[in-house]
């Protein structure tokens, strides 16, 4: 991190906004809830939060948030419903609603709320971290460029990273897990550019 305190934004339509808030006050950065356009304007990243996938999709549509978004020009590190959000695909059918990690995702898929647990992995350069895992997805498949960093008992993906972009399958901010959302500040140094308009409204 370069300079000032890094200028984060959280996706503030649904979920988890002021456990993420927290953890990232508490690692130094500056924070700003996202849900128009212009929010994004000097930011150096963005995180998306845990909640209803589909929902968070469509009210993404509806402030003009998704196209910006999609562009990938912004560092994303998106949890559980922030990591569908990112996916390339998700099993089932449904569209995409970012694309901008090339992954396939598994919705629900270690069941339902009821099934909701929390475990500890082992992530690839950070040690031994707690997840909360409610109606959590999964990584099916990896694209090239995706690095996995960690996996579940069963063997598949729950933390990935590709570029600027890192996403887990769970809650660290949830556990009181600090480290994940200071590796992704670490890969941050300045303002993201935006296309052209990208930011306007």
């Amino acid at each position: 991190m370069a300079g000032s305190a890094p200028l984060v934004g959280i996706l503030a339509l649904q979920g988890a906004v002021r456990e993420h808030a927290a953890v990232l006050q508490d690692l130094g950065a500056r924070v700003r809830g996202v849900k128009r356009p212009s929010d994004l304007e000097g930011l150096w990243g963005i995180v998306l939060p845990g909640g209803e996938s589909t929902a968070i999709g469509l009210l993404m549509t509806e402030y003009g948030l998704r196209e910006p978004l999609r562009s990938g020009y912004l560092p994303t590190f998106g949890t559980c419903a922030g990591m569908i959000l990112m996916a390339r695909r998700i099993e089932g059918g449904e569209p995409p609603w970012l694309g901008i990690l090339d992954v396939a995702v598994a919705r629900n898929a270690y069941g339902r709320q009821r099934e909701s647990f929390e475990a500890d992995l082992e992530v690839g350069g950070i040690g031994q971290v707690r997840g909360v895992f409610i109606r959590a997805p999964y990584v099916t498949e990896v694209g090239h460029g995706v690095e996995v960093l960690a996996r579940d008992h069963g063997g598949h993906a729950v933390v990935v990273r590709q570029g600027p972009h890192l996403a887990t399958a769970f809650h660290p901010e949830l556990a009181g897990e600090h480290r994940l959302h200071a590796a992704f500040l670490a890969g941050l140094d300045g303002p993201a550019q935006a296309p052209v308009g990208a930011v306007a409204g």
